[in-house]
């Protein structure tokens, strides 16, 4: 392939001189690929209390599962709408436009009918979500719909009961948006132009007109219709969904002969407060938005301690620490409730109220089985403020309890011994530099991104030209002292712009400095390769980072991020006038070959295939995804296994899970290489040995991309695509939604592995153009910083 350019530092404008605009294709999702998933309903006055019946019965028996809920109505009222936003988080509201439609009759007799069947054509036009669940209304949900969610191809239905595999029963539909061709779509208008009464005014004549029996049968539990129970008879335990078919509704009174199918509806014509208090009760596993949604209006109305704290622990998990801190300070907490108290501690400590933070954790270790988890928060807050003595008591204080304690044995192994930096060079000589410092066995990209950065700057890397700043130490008078006595500010590289990795609420991203003393960092700052690393479905807290972020802009001297992703993300919440301040600086580790003194490529390669898969929040990164993607990535290892030898790389101690999984579940075994262990020599040595890395973590593409070896990235994540869109290669990358992820895979790799000298000389070639980039910010930088 012939080598590019790549865009040189600068804004994106339009060929009229305006910023361009950001384009849905360079959203989160249609990055990586995460497929957006809801339930749909057609919802009219009449029809309501059977609605909000089937809201509460879904919640009840999928209390872990919430999607968005598309809501299609003509004329709901204000008073219904608060009704059903009251009872889920993610409504989403959409009227249904018949008037293009000649037969749309509002005087009709059978109007909800006639209605119901322009929300089947309307539901089919749906364009904004991957997989569409659709529900009559006249339905409550009994079981779980788990393998609803995992399904990717094809229109599934259950078969009509009198009419055999044939036709379909309308009442729950799973429509995949992939299906719906210029040719289906043109087919909606022909039936919609056609007339619901030449398809007996049903949703289910228009429905078996568009698919003529071409349709993935599904088993009827999903739509077990109530005509099933004449006579009487009890629903049987495996149904998942119960449809209350025919004229006469539970609401309206019901049906004789069906007593015990209505006892089952009646069991969610429930009010607010029973329904908050029914799912509270349910077990674990709960869905964070829903403990959230119910849990909130319970303590408001119960001052119950204990919900209290699992709200406060579903903020958490979202990031959202004030909110947990607000629920918090709705109750009294007795002082012998230690788990609360502890909570409440975490959540106050990620605001940085560290004083009030310290008085509940202590509180919290009185009690055995929190002890641990409340001594590790304690040594956290002590070392965030840099005393490791007092640090290493309280983690002493955690192991005691609890040996086994990760986050204790972490805070002890840190500052055990722990001694200030002896001073080898003067400070007017030295650069400080605002990092991520990892700890032994921590993330293998982090721990060698810091020395990364500095060979930016020159080949010593030492403290004799370096002063450490750990990004996640309170910057505070004596740090800022420290600091204006050196000639200058190095602040990255890496994702630091992540609301969740040590959390503050003084920036509310990774470096815990506070205006006042940002504001007066009196040498020159320079922001190098940071990254905007939020996760698809993960926020922060807006204004204190977009305040942060803007008095971060306008104090440095030099502000570059390591991809033009993070630029369109940064420059959105900045003043237009800051805008030309954010330019493109590639991670330091994508041009390895360029930095390490004496570099030489290797004479010859290990015939293998590393694969990196991460775990870190999990729930973002694949969402219902989980089980395909393990099935496919057991196909890709035996097609991969043609080409190499196919091992695991372990960035950290959880990557190792997909070994695990391989193993349990396709009896597929892989050596894992424990990379957490590794020197940073030891890291760029065996990436440059190998043929080709397949890599979910940022660094397990850009490290070896950076040593020479070809790379294709595991898409869970925007920044991986970033990156591949920045080198110009985006068909380097797969996302991990893929419905072919395997296939897809072993073809790339053997395209790749077919030239391998020319496919590295590709990447050669694409890292030239990242180093002339460097080049021209460094020749920048001398002028700022000096030397």
């Amino acid at each position: 392939m012939t080598a590019t350019p790549i865009s040189a530092p600068g804004p994106v404008v339009t060929a009229a001189g305006a910023p361009a605009p950001a384009a849905d294709a360079g959203s989160a999702r249609a990055l990586t690929g995460k497929r957006r998933i809801a339930f749909a309903s057609f919802v009219d006055e009449n029809y309501l209390p059977g609605f909000l019946a089937l809201l509460r019965s879904l919640a009840l028996s999928n209390p872990d599962v919430c999607e968005d809920f598309i809501v299609l109505h003509d004329d709901l009222r204000p008073s219904s709408i608060a009704r059903i936003r009251a009872l889920h988080p993610r409504i989403v509201l959409r009227r249904v436009d018949a008037d293009h439609y000649d037969s749309y009759v509002k005087g009709d007799q059978d109007n909800y009918l006639v209605r119901k069947a322009y929300f089947i054509l309307d539901v089919f036009r749906i364009r904004d979500y991957d997989t569409v669940i659709t529900l009559d209304t006249d339905m409550v949900v009994l079981g779980s719909l788990a393998e609803l969610l995992t399904l990717r191809g094809g229109f599934a239905a259950v078969p009509q009961f009198f009419y055999g595999e044939s036709k379909l029963n309308s009442g729950l539909l799973v429509i995949q948006k992939e299906q719906l061709s210029d040719e289906f779509c043109a087919r909606i208008d022909e039936i919609g132009r056609a007339g619901t009464y030449e398809l007996d005014k049903h949703d289910q004549g228009i429905l078996n007109a568009l698919l003529d029996g071409d349709f993935v049968r599904l088993d009827p539990k999903y739509n077990f219709v109530k005509r099933r129970l004449s006579g009487d008879l009890p629903v049987p335990e495996d149904t998942a969904v119960l449809h209350f078919t025919g004229r006469h509704k539970p609401w309206q009174g019901g049906e004789s002969g069906y007593e015990l199918a209505q006892e089952r509806w009646r069991e969610f014509d429930i009010d607010d407060a029973e329904l908050h208090a029914a799912y509270l009760g349910l077990p674990e596993p709960l869905h964070r938005d829903l403990v959230v949604h119910y849990g909130t209006p319970h303590v408001e109305r119960t001052g119950d301690v204990d919900t209290a704290r699992r709200v406060a622990l579903a903020h958490i998990g979202a990031g959202d620490y004030q909110a947990a801190v607000d629920i918090m300070e709705r109750v009294h907490i007795p002082v012998d409730e230690a788990w609360p108290h502890e909570v409440y501690g975490h959540a106050l400590m990620s605001v940085s109220r560290y004083d009030e933070a310290r008085a509940q954790l202590l509180l919290a270790t009185a009690a055995p089985n929190r002890a641990a988890t409340a001594f590790a928060r304690l040594a956290q807050i002590a070392w965030v403020h840099g005393d490791d003595a007092t640090a290493q008591r309280y983690a002493m204080a955690g192991v005691g309890v609890d040996p086994t304690h990760r986050a204790a044995r972490l805070w002890q192994s840190r500052t055990l011994g722990a001694v200030p930096a002896q001073q080898q060079g003067s400070p007017e000589d030295q650069l400080a530099h605002v990092a991520f410092y990892m700890d032994r066995q921590g993330n293998a990209g982090d721990k060698l991104l810091p020395e990364s950065v500095r060979l930016a700057f020159g080949p010593d890397t030492t403290s004799r030209r370096w002063h450490s700043v750990h990004a996640h130490r309170l910057f505070d008078e004596a740090a800022l002292e420290r600091v204006n006595a050196r000639r200058g500010l190095v602040i990255g590289g890496g994702g630091l712009f992540i609301p969740d990795t040590m959390p503050n609420g003084n920036s509310a991203w990774q470096w815990n400095v506070p205006d006042a003393l940002l504001s007066r960092i009196d040498v020159p700052i320079a922001v190098f390769a940071v990254g905007f690393n939020a996760f698809d479905g993960q926020s922060y807290r807006a204004e204190r980072f977009r305040t942060s972020l803007r008095l971060l802009v306008e104090r440095s001297a030099f502000f570059g991020l390591r991809n033009h992703g993070s630029i369109e993300k940064v420059r959105a919440m900045l003043p237009s006038h800051l805008h030309d301040k954010v330019r493109f600086q590639p991670c330091p580790t994508t041009v390895t070959r360029r930095l390490v003194a004496d570099w030489q490529d290797p004479a010859g390669r290990d015939d293998t295939i590393l694969i990196n898969a991460a775990y870190d929040r999990a729930g973002l990164r694949f969402g219902h995804d989980y089980a395909y993607f393990l099935r496919q990535m057991a196909e890709a290892v035996e097609g991969l296994r043609e080409l190499a030898e196919v091992k695991c790389v372990a960035h950290s101690l959880d990557d190792e899970k997909i070994a695990f999984d391989l193993r349990r579940e396709y009896g597929i075994s892989m050596p894992v290489i424990p990379m957490y262990d590794f020197e940073n020599d030891a890291i760029r040595d065996l990436y440059a040995r190998t043929k080709l890395v397949i890599g979910m973590r940022g660094h397990a593409g850009m490290i070896p991309f950076g040593c020479g070896t070809p790379v294709i990235s595991l898409i869970s994540h925007p920044k991986m695509a970033y990156f591949l869109n920045d080198i110009e290669r985006p068909e380097w990358g797969v996302s991990v939604h893929d419905r072919h992820l395997g296939a897809r895979l072993v073809e790339r790799a053997r395209d790749l592995l077919a030239d391998h000298d020319a496919t590295v000389a590709d990447v050669h070639g694409r890292q030239q153009e990242l180093w002339k980039v460097t080049e021209a910010n460094a020749a920048d930088l001398r002028a700022i910083l000096g030397g």
